[in-house]
């Protein structure tokens, strides 16, 4: 277990921020190793905030991430190897045809009241 806690603050701009906050202040600051695919992900920062035992980190999106399909980020703890946390992307036809499903699912379900509450007020009439 770390002694660590990592909580998502942002994604903006291509660039996931969390702050990670140790267990206690006196806790120096861990080494955060970022995987994509088993590969490690470059250009991640960790910055102090001002306060004992908390930091920001900062992972840039690379280019190569971006595309068809699904995208998961592992944001470890590198001297134990434990996942502080993650963030997935997904994007192109994968999600496309997801969420054509959902619609047509919806549309399913709104017709199948409709047709119920017109029956109702039928029948109540």
């Amino acid at each position: 277990m770390s002694a660590y806690t990592l909580t998502k603050t942002r994604f903006k701009e291509g660039v996931w921020e969390g702050l990670l906050m140790a267990d206690s202040p006196s806790t120096p600051a861990p080494e955060v190793a970022v995987t994509l695919h088993d590969m490690p992900v470059r250009g991640v920062s960790l910055a102090e905030t001002g306060q004992d035992g908390r930091w920001v980190v900062q992972i840039p999106v690379p280019v190569e991430a971006l595309g068809d399909g699904v995208q998961t980020f592992l944001i470890r703890d590198a001297f134990d190897d434990t996942v502080l946390d993650s963030f997935t992307l997904i994007a192109g036809e994968v999600l496309g045809d997801d969420i054509r499903a959902e619609v047509e699912l919806l549309r399913a379900e709104l017709d199948m009241l409709k047709r119920a509450f017109r029956r109702h007020c039928l029948e109540t009439t």
